[in-house]
């Protein structure tokens, strides 16, 4: 199933320009822990707070979600402090300035965009689990001039990241351009075996569902990963790849017997999973290509990539990155990075190599 249309037609958006130039945020206070609040307590809003009560540089100060409010937060995360959850993030943020909020709420920016506002406008960085603000520029770059400036105007940032979008598949690899000379070609290849992520994963890639279902949800973008094309653009930029277009493709994977695994099974001609792929150009010719299989079962899960330069590099993890866990850790992570970085929205391209 071959997707051209609103949600992939991007060509030659990424790497857009800030606004204007960025000016060096305050750095956070070296001898207090850096006050974060979480937004939104789906499956990955939890995992992040139980890693920001891990870290020592971060002080757990609030937690947000109307579904859970009013509830101790110590219900939904194990060992959070005598916290109560509150029924909105600017409910939190005055007790939070010059800290970090920690937004988990969506997939898409413009469902982010003004909960991001709210934030920034109360003098907090953000960073946020949503897969489209990793690469603003390349969704939209009329919100993402929005946002850039409404976050210089109160000196503070704005960063998107996560593991997939915001690592394995685009700040790793382009991290390994830094030790080869020019790049013609870059190859990608992430698998993932959903029997041990979360349901929302399982139904992300259409567990179950006939192949027509799944090409009915597919026109109407319920289905598959967000973020591929953004992180195909990250990539692109930081492998100083020219790119005048960019594709993408949805397909299913379909079980030719029946299979269980654990508790799951997926019936003889039902959908297993999806493989995703999106594709770089220039000028026609192909110098990126990022594929993403996730399903049911799938053997040797596994992250890799091959960079064609000189000299080449191919990188192999077994088993592949850990997505919920992983993800978690890159925000928190993150925002000690993000509080003393220059104003403005940026990308994982912009933060510096490590912890």
């Amino acid at each position: 199933m071959r997707h051209n249309g609103p949600r992939f037609s991007r060509a030659g958006q990424q790497g857009s320009a800030p606004s204007s130039q960025p000016t060096r945020t305050a750095a956070p206070d070296d001898e207090a822990p850096l006050p974060v609040v979480v937004v939104g307590l789906g499956a990955i809003g939890r995992e992040v707070a139980a890693c920001a009560l891990l870290h020592p540089d971060l002080e757990l100060v609030g937690a947000a979600d109307p579904r859970f409010a009013g509830k101790p937060l110590r219900e939904l995360v194990d060992g959070a402090p005598d916290l109560r959850v509150a029924e909105s993030g600017a409910a939190l943020y005055r007790k939070a300035k010059g800290g970090v909020a920690l937004l988990c709420t969506g997939s898409l920016l413009e469902d982010v965009a003004e909960e991001i506002e709210v934030a920034v406008r109360a003098g907090l960085h953000v960073v946020s689990s949503c897969e489209e603000l990793s690469n603003a520029g390349f969704v939209d770059p009329e919100l993402a001039d929005l946002l850039d400036r409404a976050a210089q105007r109160a000196g503070v940032a704005v960063l998107g990241t996560g593991v997939n979008p915001g690592f394995v598949l685009d700040r790793l690899p382009a991290t390994l351009g830094a030790v080869v000379g020019e790049v013609r070609r870059v190859e990608a290849l992430r698998v993932v075996d959903v029997a041990t992520r979360r349901e929302a994963l399982r139904r992300k890639v259409g567990l179950g569902l006939t192949e027509e279902e799944f090409e009915r949800q597919g026109d109407e973008g319920t289905i598959g990963h967000v973020g591929l094309s953004e992180s195909c653009a990250l990539l692109a930029d930081g492998l100083g790849l020219t790119v005048d277009e960019i594709e993408e493709e949805i397909d299913p994977l379909v079980a030719e017997q029946a299979l269980t695994v654990g508790d799951l099974r997926v019936e003889a001609g039902r959908v297993r999973g999806l493989r995703q792929v999106a594709m770089a150009f220039d000028e026609g010719r192909e110098v990126a290509r990022l594929t993403l299989e996730m399903g049911l079962g799938l053997p040797e899960p596994r992250d890799w990539f091959r960079i064609e330069a000189d000299p080449p590099l191919e990188m192999l993890i077994p088993g592949g990155i850990p997505g919920d866990r992983a993800t978690a850790w890159a925000l928190v992570n993150a925002a000690p990075r993000v509080a003393g970085s220059e104003a403005g929205l940026l990308s994982v391209l912009d933060l510096p190599a490590g912890r």
